[in-house]
Parts: C-alpha cells; sequence; structure tokens
C-alpha cells in the first residue's frame, strides 16, 4: 500500500514476523503527522468506530489505526499473555509498527491499556518520531477498583451476553482478546504492576484524560502520572464521564465531552501541526 495517498485504507503490516489489521486515514507520512491509536484492553480498529477520521480531518493529520495481536482482524497470540505483555507492547512491537508503516511525526493517543503502552513507549524508548502524547484512561499501576471491574466483566463474558457483543469485532479472535486481557490482569502477579518509572523519560507534550465515573480507574491515575511525567503533564478530569471519554463527542453530542477534543488539539497543534490553526472549528468533531 502506498501510504502516501491513502485516505482509508485497510490493510496487514507485519511485525515480528505476525500481521497487524491497520486502517489509515487522511494524508500519509510524507504529507503530514500522523495520529496513532492504540486502543483499549478489550478495543480493536473496529470499535474506535469513526473517531479516528473525524479527528484526522479536523487536525489536518494521517491517522493510524491498528489492532494488537489477538485482536480483530490481527493475527492470533499466545495465551496466557504474561504479566508484562504492555511493555513489549511499547517498547517492541509499536516501535516496529511505525517503522513499518513510514511514520515520520507522530502523536499517540491511547485509551486505557493503550494509554499504558503509549506511555511505556514515550518514556522507555529513544521515540524520535515522537510529538505528543494523549491518554484516556491510562494505568500506571494497578488498583482494586480496576480488578473487581474485570472480575465482573469476567462474569458477564462468561455468561455469554459480553461474548456475543466481542464475538462482532474480533470473531475468531474473541478468545484471545478476552482472556489474554483478562487472564492477565486478574493474575495475582499483576497487583505489583507498575509503569511510573517510565514516567519520568516522557519529555514530548502530554495530555491525561480521566472519567470522574470510571470504573476501572481512579483520579489517582492522573495525579501520578501529572507527578511524574520528565516534561510535565496536562490533566483533565471529566464529570459525568466513565471509561470512554471519545465517545461523547459527535454531531448530536450534548458538548459535555466535546470541549476535550478542542484541548487535545491546543496539544497536538503545536507539537505536531505548528502550521495549522490551534482551535477546531465548532462541531468539527
Amino acid at each position: 500500500m502506498n501510504m502516501a495517498e491513502a485516505q482509508s485504507d485497510r490493510t496487514f503490516l507485519e511485525v515480528g514476523g505476525k500481521r497487524l489489521e491497520t486502517v489509515w486515514h487522511g494524508p500519509g507520512p510524507d504529507q503530514a503527522p500522523t495520529l496513532v491509536f492504540l486502543h483499549e484492553g478489550l478495543g480493536c480498529v473496529e470499535l474506535w468506530r469513526d473517531f479516528p477520521a473525524r479527528l484526522s480531518e479536523a487536525a489536518g493529520c494521517g491517522a493510524l489505526v491498528y489492532s494488537r495481536l489477538g485482536y480483530g482482524r490481527s493475527d492470533p497470540c499466545d495465551l496466557p499473555r504474561p504479566v508484562d505483555f504492555m511493555h513489549d507492547e511499547g517498547l517492541t512491537v509499536l516501535p516496529g509498527l511505525l517503522d513499518a508503516a513510514g511514520v515520520r511525526e507522530c502523536v499517540l493517543i491511547g485509551h486505557s491499556d493503550g494509554g499504558s503502552i503509549a506511555l511505556i513507549y514515550a518514556g522507555g524508548t529513544p521515540a524520535p518520531s515522537l510529538r505528543g502524547v494523549i491518554t484516556e484512561a491510562a494505568h500506571v499501576f494497578c488498583e482494586e477498583l480496576t480488578l473487581r471491574s474485570i472480575r465482573e466483566a469476567r462474569e458477564a463474558f462468561r455468561e455469554g451476553e459480553l461474548r456475543r457483543r466481542l464475538e462482532k469485532y474480533h470473531g475468531s479472535n474473541t478468545d484471545c482478546a478476552f482472556w489474554g486481557w483478562n487472564g492477565a490482569w486478574l493474575n495475582p502477579d499483576f497487583k505489583a504492576w507498575n509503569i511510573e518509572a517510565f514516567l519520568p523519560g516522557i519529555r514530548a507534550p502530554l495530555l491525561a484524560l480521566q472519567g470522574r465515573d470510571d470504573p476501572y480507574g481512579t483520579p489517582a491515575q492522573i495525579e501520578s502520572i501529572v507527578r511524574g511525567a520528565g516534561g510535565g503533564a496536562e490533566t483533565v478530569l471529566l464529570p459525568g464521564c466513565g471509561h470512554t471519554p471519545h465517545q461523547g463527542a459527535g454531531p448530536g453530542d450534548p458538548g459535555r465531552h466535546g470541549p476535550v477534543h478542542y484541548g487535545a488539539f491546543f496539544l497536538i497543534a503545536p507539537a505536531a501541526a505548528p502550521d495549522r490553526a490551534c482551535l477546531l472549528p465548532a462541531g468539527a468533531l
């Protein structure tokens, strides 16, 4: 695939001998900076819905959306996943993906586990192409609240309703996606999981978003991020918001979460596209 001519193309990139599902929106990496979307623990390309395309168009950047191994249409993964699976994703897989995609300048947009992976990459690698990081509901340490919600998800999956919903997006990867995530987090050793040591190494602009009503994490997560980030960080704690802030933006949205994404573009514009306006027009997202 010619990334420079891509507008909204689905393809597979090989990283570490495995095929990863990718979708590209907007200009290629030789024409504009790239927004790289890292999904949550049960997510994939499709579960971002149209948000990457809308943000790509509004920001004038390309967008690379991918499904990690064992998710969506990517190759399956081996189970069980190790407790440090996010370290491998951030330190090995993501650098390989950016290289395979020809990304030159990027802003990482990571949701939940994807946000944690973005932080590991930003603070644990040279990250030569990195121009900014935006996280939604990222974890930097393990909390009992998180484990309680993940146990509840396990019961919902066993009873069948959650399995049926996930099969729509993950198909034959459904068990890889669910048990790879759920099994790793509920491994007793995961209680000691902590990535705060990577935060001082983050020098790129960083915006951390968290819903006040997030059932998977408390405000202590973004408090740790802003305390530890080497280059500083901006944080937003969203009232009336759960685990997925970006789902609140878009046409017909009452506006509760729309300003979050304007704020996100304040970060993107000077870091990745200094020649572009810093404020999106009303209704752009």
